[in-house]
C-alpha cells in the first residue's frame, strides 16, 4: 500500500494508549488518521455514513469480508465490524499515518495481511496497578473489573511471546512512555512532514 506506514496499537483496558494517542495527535496535528470501520448496526442518532461508521448490510460486509476485502472483522451484540483496507488506504492517501487500535486477535488476522505496519503494544507495569487504575475509573461492575483483568492477563503474557510485536512499552512513567511511542514512530512522522513541505 502506497503512503505512510499504519500502526497498529494494541494493549489491555487501562494501560494508557488512548492517553498516549491523544498526546500524539495534539503534538504531531494533521499527521495521524482513524481509519473508519464498518459495520452492520443501525446509525445511531447524529452519526454520519462515511464519517463516525461506513454502515452496511450483513450480506453486503459478509461478501466484502469473503473477498478478502477487509483486514479484520469482529461480531459483538449480533452486530458485524470490521476494518476494510479501503478505510486505511483512504487514510494514506491523505499522506497520514492510519492508526489501528485493535485486540490481540485484531493483530494476528492484520499479520496475515500484506498491510506492513508497525506493531506497537502499551502494557501497564503489573497487574496490580491495572487493577488499580480500572478501580479508580468506577466505570465497570465488579463482573466486568474481573473479565478485564482476565484478558489483561492473557494480553500481557501474550505481548511477551517473540514476533507478535516491534515494541512493546509499559507505561509505568507517562513521559517516558510517551517518549518511548514517539521514538518508535518518528521516521514515519518525519516522513509525513516532509511531504507536506
Amino acid at each position: 500500500m502506497p503512503g505512510p506506514r499504519p500502526v497498529v496499537l494494541s494493549g489491555p483496558s487501562g494501560a494508557g494508549k488512548s492517553t498516549l494517542l491523544k498526546r500524539l495527535i495534539q503534538e504531531y496535528e494533521g499527521v495521524f488518521g482513524f481509519s473508519v470501520s464498518h459495520t452492520t448496526r443501525n446509525p445511531r442518532p447524529g452519526e454520519e455514513n462515511g464519517k463516525d461508521y461506513h454502515f452496511t448490510t450483513r450480506e453486503k460486509m459478509q461478501e466484502s469480508i469473503d473477498n478478502g476485502e477487509f483486514i479484520e472483522n469482529a461480531v459483538f451484540s449480533g452486530n458485524m465490524y470490521g476494518t476494510s483496507k479501503l478505510a486505511i488506504e483512504d487514510v494514506q492517501a491523505k499522506n497520514r499515518i492510519c492508526i489501528l487500535d485493535v485486540d490481540l486477535q485484531g493483530v494476528k488476522n492484520i499479520k496475515q495481511t500484506d498491510l506492513n505496519p508497525i506493531y506497537i503494544s502499551i502494557q501497564p507495569p503489573s497487574i496490580e496497578i491495572l487493577e488499580k487504575r480500572l478501580r479508580d475509573r468506577q466505570t465497570e461492575t465488579e463482573e466486568s473489573l474481573q473479565k478485564r483483568l482476565e484478558a489483561a492477563r492473557v494480553d500481557m503474557e501474550r505481548s511477551k511471546e517473540p514476533g507478535i510485536f516491534d515494541i512493546v512499552i509499559v507505561n509505568d512513567d507517562l513521559e517516558k512512555a510517551y517518549e518511548r511511542l514517539k521514538s518508535a514512530l518518528i521516521t514515519e512522522i518525519q516522513k509525513v512532514q516532509d511531504a507536506k513541505k
